[in-house]
């Protein structure tokens, strides 16, 4: 395993569609690195943004890097060709967190943390076109490979409800399901075939296993305290999982492996101080994770 170092405070990561460039979040210095993945190294000055970025995805044309900046309630566009913000930031609800382009590059889904919303984005105008009720505090956004769904993680009870994970129809704007889950979800993660998707929860240290084609719970995985994010490898084969705070046991900092065909947990990877953001390279022989308490980024050998 190799070891970045990046600005201080990295949160989100993203790698963009043909897996040559890593963009990092840099939270606490209100900054972007871009990594080279051929040689592990920072090829450009630290992007300077609003404030507090914190979420951040590649269009898959690549043209494009868009960045949620928590502080300023704006999301930040980058021109990858120059690796400079391009035009305004865009305005959207309070506290943006996660961020997610559809597989078409045509739409933007910003979660509104203290909003209770999800903003949608047309990328041809950059500008705002729809704002969809969700749960509460809603942080964690994935759109599925078909663009036809986005799952949306509210970290907050929502009345008598609980936790929650909307399910927003793209076609209609609007949201046609909420599943119940575990206690704190913060992050979802859609596999490739959108039959699933994976949600952790910091606060009942499990991964939550939902069924897409009836919109229920399947299964209910322990990972250990403080899961944080989560990402699905190309195959479908395995999930991500990084931890926030360190297994008690151990007590290192680790990203938990888990097997989608059995929903186990197979392996424990060391990394750096509270891991935040990780994201899988298409190839999927990479994994980079981003550590925000040592402001560096971890590569893992899968």
């Amino acid at each position: 395993m190799r070891l970045i170092r990046v600005d201080s405070g990295p949160s989100g990561v993203a790698v963009n569609p043909t897996g040559s460039r890593v963009y990092v979040a840099n939270y606490t210095a209100s900054t972007v690195s871009v990594i080279d993945t051929g040689a592990d190294t920072v090829i450009r000055s630290p992007i300077t943004f609003g404030f507090l970025p914190f979420g951040v995805a590649v269009t898959p044309d690549e043209s494009r890097v868009y960045v949620t900046n928590t502080a300023s309630n704006t999301v930040s566009v980058i021109d990858t060709s120059i690796n400079a913000v391009v035009d305004s930031p865009i305005p959207v609800g309070l506290v943006p967190a996660g961020v997610a382009v559809n597989p078409a590059g045509s739409r933007v889904y910003v979660a509104n943390r203290n909003s209770n919303t999800v903003s949608v984005i047309d990328t041809a105008s950059n500008g705002v076109v729809g704002t969809i009720p969700v749960g509460a505090s809603p942080v964690g956004v994935a759109v599925n490979r078909a663009g036809s769904h986005v799952y949306v993680a509210n970290t907050f009870p929502e009345s008598l409800q609980g936790e929650s994970v909307s399910v927003i129809d793209t076609a209609a704007d609007r949201v046609v399901a909420t599943i119940p889950v575990g206690l704190g979800p913060y992050t979802v993660a859609v596999n490739p075939a959108g039959s699933h998707v994976y949600v952790t929860h910091r606060v009942s240290t499990t991964v939550s296993v939902i069924d897409t084609a009836t919109n229920g719970v399947v299964a209910t995985i322990p990972v250990g305290p403080g899961p944080y994010t989560a990402a699905v490898n190309p195959a479908g084969s395995h999930v991500y999982v990084t931890h926030y705070d360190p297994d008690p046991v151990y007590g290192y900092y680790k990203v938990s492996v888990i097997d989608t065909a059995s929903n186990l947990v197979v392996a424990s990877i060391p990394v750096g101080d509270a891991p935040i953001g990780v994201a899988v390279a298409p190839d999927a022989r990479r994994v980079y994770v981003a550590n925000s308490a040592s402001s560096s980024v971890s590569v893992i050998d899968t």
